[in-house]
């Protein structure tokens, strides 16, 4: 596959909201300005019936992007090509620019764990996982970018910084990055490292896009739960990375106590603001 195929740099979409059922309704009946949707891939890939009627509905107004929940390029499991297949055939429908998925494993033996577990940070899970998102970028002619995940344990195998692991692997991999600021801010309340250290250590240039949530606190740990406004700390390290970026691709995520789409969105409108400002302030546009 030719190099284009990787990663070529940030497509400029704006700032979106996740696509979820509870807004459903609002969206066909408002057409709601929204600069894009971002969809789990997985809620649509049986390609027919009422997922596939939605989709079509919103791909005829507004621009999507996929992000998936089920790749585990940490995994060893070989991946199903039945699935990559109907994964492929959906980037098709929805014009997806690029496709990102999570730097973690989750599935042993055939089972699938469905959850987002944390990857040892070694030379050798760096190889590994980089070969599995080639082989994931070449199937589906797509770029490919990868998410860090919100974490709650440590491995003692682990020889580098979670930072410099995702950094490793998206050199390696020649790919970009999902920088979920949210997770950031969690691993580094649970794990006790510097949050904006880590932000200064991303390579910006590969950065595609962005995730904000809320997540829950637990007193002595905090809870990746998405469920919650943005908390201040989560912004601060937002306004660093557009700081540093400029104009990035952004999506507020809502995945539980979901409000109404008008809160959703006056939550994505912070992001606005802040991309508005750092404009008007004379900051490089990404």
């Amino acid at each position: 596959m030719s190099s284009g195929n990787r990663f070529n740099g940030n497509s400029s979409l704006g700032v979106g909201i996740g696509l979820r059922v509870p807004h459903y309704e609002h969206i066909f009946r408002h057409r709601p300005q929204v600069d894009f949707f971002e969809i789990i891939s997985e809620n649509f890939l049986t390609l027919g019936g009422r997922p596939r009627e939605v989709l079509e509905t919103v791909v005829e107004d507004y621009r999507v992007v996929q992000h998936g929940v089920s790749l585990y390029f940490g995994s060893r499991e070989p991946y199903d090509r039945e699935y990559l297949k109907r994964l492929k055939r959906l980037a098709e429908i929805t014009g997806t620019p690029y496709l990102s998925d999570h730097l973690c494993w989750g599935s042993v033996n055939g089972y699938q764990s469905h959850d987002l577990l944390p990857l040892p940070y070694t030379k050798e899970a760096v190889r590994h996982t980089a070969a599995r998102i080639r082989e994931v970028s070449d199937f589906l002619e797509l770029p490919v970018c990868v998410e860090n995940v919100s974490s709650y344990i440590t491995y003692t195998d682990s020889v580098m910084s979670e930072w410099q692991f995702l950094l490793e692997v998206a050199e390696a991999a020649d790919c970009g990055i999902l920088l979920d600021v949210n997770n950031v801010y969690v691993s580094s309340v649970n794990h006790g490292f510097d949050a904006r250290g880590y932000i200064e250590a991303v390579p910006m240039e590969r950065v595609a896009q962005v995730h904000l949530a809320g997540p829950c606190d637990r007193g002595t740990y905090l809870l990746d739960t998405h469920d919650h406004p943005v908390p201040e700390p989560v912004w601060d390290l937002y306004e660093m990375v557009v700081s540093r970026l400029g104009a990035v691709n952004t999506i507020l995520e809502w995945d539980d106590k979901i409000p109404p789409f008008q809160e959703v969105m006056a939550e994505a409108g912070k992001a606005m603001t802040i991309l508005d400002r750092y404009r008007q302030e004379g900051g490089a546009d990404g």
